[in-house]
């Protein structure tokens, strides 16, 4: 049984470099379970290099991953999928000529007898579009391409979701969306969230962070400068520590 608080995904001391530029030196960070870590930091503080490593698309240069207290190595973003890291990045790899089931099963179909079993994937998708709340015109026979920007994100998520064991990272989840379509993105992390699943998301809309995290790490120049647990932040405060790198006293632990 899974409890609230338990570290399901952990990095410890990951450095990357490309030539002479350190894109992340000694990065450490732990994912916990029921909780929503928010990485923030400017442009080039190393948020998307991190995501990476972390979702198995880079190998780390040094450091370690721990999944469940083991240590883990990834040669690809299909192998850390198969050990139960999910990664959702901004061009969310779906199909937009396929439909919402097969976008949700695309790579891992189901079969019965050796034919694609397109019910049994078909009722698992609408069950979890259904428990997710998600409003969608249909799982089957609409390709996603016709969807709007913000369904396609829920469905990259929802797709996540359904196949996370232990955590799902999210790259700018409400990037480009409007303000309802984004509302409905933060809702339905929510929702995964009290799934008990550890959830990371990387994101330069302060506000969203200030909705929805959890605990939040802030990247500078490609290291780590703060960690804190959130206790009402507010976006003055997350821009204090995105530009200075320390928190101000005003912002508790």
């Amino acid at each position: 049984m899974t409890q609230t608080g338990q570290i399901a995904y952990e990095a410890r001391g990951l450095t990357k470099r490309f030539g002479a530029i350190v894109a992340c030196e000694d990065i450490s960070i732990e994912f916990r379970r029921g909780e929503i870590t928010a990485i923030i930091g400017d442009n080039g503080a190393g948020k998307s290099t991190l995501i990476k490593m972390l979702t198995g698309a880079t190998r780390p240069d040094e450091g370690t991953l721990m999944l469940k207290g083991a240590e883990v190595k990834f040669s690809s973003p299909l192998d850390a999928r198969l050990q139960g890291v999910e990664g959702v990045y901004q061009e969310l790899a779906l199909a937009p000529n396929l439909d919402v089931t097969s976008n949700v099963f695309l790579g891992r179909e189901l079969s019965k007898w050796g034919v694609l079993d397109s019910r049994r994937m078909a009722q698992r998708a609408r069950a979890e579009v259904a428990t997710l709340n998600i409003n969608l015109p249909g799982v089957s026979g609409i390709p996603i391409g016709s969807m709007s920007g913000g369904q396609r994100q829920c469905v990259a998520i929802a797709r996540s979701a359904y196949w996370a064991k232990d955590i799902m990272l999210l790259d700018e989840p409400t990037a480009a969306l409007g303000l309802r379509e984004s509302q409905a993105v933060l809702d339905l992390i929510k929702q995964i969230r009290s799934r008990g699943l550890a959830v990371g998301i990387i994101s330069h809309d302060l506000p969203h962070v200030a909705e929805i995290a959890d605990r939040v790490v802030v990247l500078r120049h490609g290291r780590k400068v703060a960690e804190l647990a959130h206790q009402k932040l507010t976006v003055p405060q997350l821009m204090d520590l995105i530009i200075n790198g320390n928190p101000s006293p005003s912002i508790g632990d």
